[in-house]
């Protein structure tokens, strides 16, 4: 039997929430667990939307990459 690790090098995570808080808290434990296999936050893309009932609807992407 063979055993073989691959590292991950690029990894993209996409995230929403009805709160800029709540999207915030998702993100940053989301950050902690991609510290423990090495990666770190290469870039993030926000946005804010509201629809017809005038609610608020926040999402982000956030790029990690290897160290």
């Amino acid at each position: 039997m063979q055993f073989h690790l691959d590292l991950i090098e690029d990894k993209v995570e996409f995230f929403e929430a009805s709160s800029l808080a709540a999207l915030e808290k998702k993100i940053a434990e989301k950050i902690e667990q991609n510290r423990a296999i090495l990666l770190s936050v290469h870039s993030v893309t926000h946005q804010m939307q509201m629809d017809a009932d005038g609610h608020k609807h926040f999402s982000a992407v956030v790029h990690f990459k290897a160290k």
